[in-house]
């Protein structure tokens, strides 16, 4: 586990400025190891707090109108990418009396997911959020029981809930002139820049505020939805695949520590994939294992894009629940956002 650290200052919204990290001086880069405690399990989800959930309760809902963010469990049905476990059910009948069970068996990544800070270490260090080893999650307790240390399971008492905010990106970019933009593909390792971000965020019209759960709508999902069988079948059988994604700098990693309490998007690795490899860091390293900030990938945002188009707002109310699963890597989010 990090040791407890000290000596740093915390700025308005009662965190240190990107700045000042790492925190531990010896700690990977960008790290916030120790600000919640050196066993804390809910990293930026500690932004959260009561009354921050309660004011974006009563500013955002208004209308009771609900989206679901859910892809279904099996959008890849045939083949996936990552080459993740596709879902499959067994539906069983009880005769003789009518009644019906079934069973489900997928990868907890082959949908829509949260990335839980089981899943992705500073590579270099091999070491997970707050210092947590490969040892320690494979490990057993003084009882002999499976360690359940930084499990999604600890997400579940609070859940992920409170004001999302959705940059339509792919929305935007389609409105700009091309000539004004940088090349961008779906299923190519191109990055989408932060001033990006911030202009479609300014043409929308939506301010951020502290604490914000962050959707990015790249257009990935609308993509794959336009794609053939046999083209899927052939991306689907590229390792590494390649996906577009938010661009991995420092101004980027600034942006998202000084205003996010979680970022998702419709991608299947958020950040633009693979990694080069004389980049100094991915996202999932900073984000999952430096900060415990949640990951999502895969979210279904076309209804919730077309909403937010029509009522003219880009802000909502959001919930999500993942399962309660005990020393759980990654969960679906079982997420709805409310207008």
């Amino acid at each position: 586990m990090a040791p407890a650290v000290s000596g740093f200052k915390l700025n308005e919204n009662g965190i240190p400025d990107f700045e000042e990290l790492p925190l531990g001086k010896t700690n990977p880069t960008y790290s916030a190891w120790g600000l919640y405690g050196d066993k804390d399990e809910l990293g930026t989800l500690n932004r959260l707090t009561n009354e921050r959930v309660a004011a974006a309760a009563q500013s955002e809902i208004k209308t009771g109108h609900r989206i679901s963010l859910n892809w279904p469990l099996n959008a890849q049905s045939e083949k996936s990418f990552f080459a993740r476990k596709l879902f499959h059910q067994e539906l069983i009948r009880k005769d003789p009396r009518v009644v019906n069970d079934d069973i489900w068996t997928f990868n907890s990544q082959v949908s829509t997911q949260w990335d839980g800070l089981r899943h992705f270490a500073y590579q270099k260090e091999r070491l997970f959020y707050n210092g947590v080893t490969m040892d320690d999650i494979h490990g057993v307790d003084a009882e002999g029981k499976k360690t359940t240390v930084n499990g999604i399971h600890a997400w579940t008492e609070q859940g992920i809930v409170g004001r999302g905010i959705l940059v339509d990106y792919h929305s935007w970019r389609l409105s700009q002139p091309p000539e004004t933009l940088t090349p961008y593909n779906s299923f190519k390792s191109d990055s989408i820049p932060l001033s990006s971000l911030q202009a479609c965020l300014a043409a929308q019209g939506t301010s951020i505020k502290f604490g914000d759960i962050l959707f990015i709508r790249s257009g990935f999902t609308a993509s794959h939805a336009t794609l053939s069988a046999s083209t899927l079948s052939s991306l689907q059988s590229i390792i590494p695949p390649s996906f577009g994604g938010i661009e991995r700098s420092i101004p980027l990693l600034r942006w998202l520590w000084s205003n996010f309490s979680a970022v998702a998007g419709d991608q299947p690795s958020l950040e633009s994939w693979p990694t080069p490899k004389d980049s100094p860091f991915t996202l999932h390293e900073v984000l999952l294992s430096g900060w415990g900030c949640p990951i999502g990938e895969l979210f279904d945002l076309e209804k919730l894009a077309e909403h937010c188009k029509k009522a003219g707002r880009w802000s909502f109310f959001v919930t999500s629940e993942p399962c309660n699963v005990p020393g759980g890597v990654a969960s679906p989010p079982n997420a709805v956002a409310i207008f």
